[in-house]
């Protein structure tokens, strides 16, 4: 009995630690498992972050520098045009403003007295070209010349005619019925006369008759 009592003979060191070893393994791949899962979801963000979030916000500052772009095109645009456009409001009050030889237009208020002869010229009537019905006008005028020009204005008698009836044909009664077409129409009578006489020697156009019938 005393042998039977004795203590069974203890296994190997290696053999008793062996399941102590598996359980450590079975912890460390687990760790590890965790790990990966960690750094798998942190790369998948970070590319994201990078590669899928980057192009939208590209796209969105292109967006602002192409309207922005735009904007200062536009202004650019707008100021060029209103440069050109003061420009030639300038040259055309500048072309209406005066009438010489070159058959300039000036208002004749500006003019200074030049104490000159008055002379008449023939009445003419002509049909206006009136798109609301026939109506002609019946004109008879005196000028105010700065030199003796009687011989001139009657050796280019035709041509001074043929001057003022296709003046007066392009109008129509819209173009002559106010006071200010009035103004106007002298001064472009005076302005044909100087071109026919070669010289600024019109001052002025006086209205003795100006009839629309």
């Amino acid at each position: 009995m005393a042998a039977k009592e004795k203590e069974a003979p203890a296994l190997p060191e290696g053999q008793a630690e062996s399941p102590k070893k598996k359980s450590r393994v079975k912890r460390l791949v687990i760790i590890l498992a965790i790990l990966l899962m960690t750094l798998s979801g942190a790369g998948l963000g970070g590319y994201w972050w990078l590669y899928l979030r980057t192009p939208s916000s590209n796209g969105a500052a292109l967006a602002t520098d192409a309207t922005g772009t735009s904007s200062a095109a536009g202004q650019s645009a707008g100021s060029v045009s209103a440069g050109q456009g003061g420009q030639a409001g300038q040259g055309n009050q500048g072309a209406s403003g005066q009438a010489g030889g070159d058959g300039r237009i000036e208002r004749q208020s500006d003019l200074p007295r030049s104490g000159g002869m008055v002379l008449p010229l023939p009445s003419i009537t002509v049909n206006l070209s009136d798109p609301a019905g026939r109506r002609y006008l019946k004109m008879s005028m005196e000028v105010e010349v700065n030199a003796d020009v009687s011989a001139a204005l009657q050796a280019n008698n035709a041509r001074i005619r043929d001057a003022i009836i296709m003046l007066l044909a392009g109008k129509n009664y819209a173009d002559i019925a106010s006071p200010d077409g009035k103004v106007l129409l002298k001064a472009e009578v005076a302005a044909r006369l100087n071109q026919i006489l070669g010289a600024q020697r019109v001052i002025r156009v006086y209205f003795t008759d100006f009839v629309v019938e």
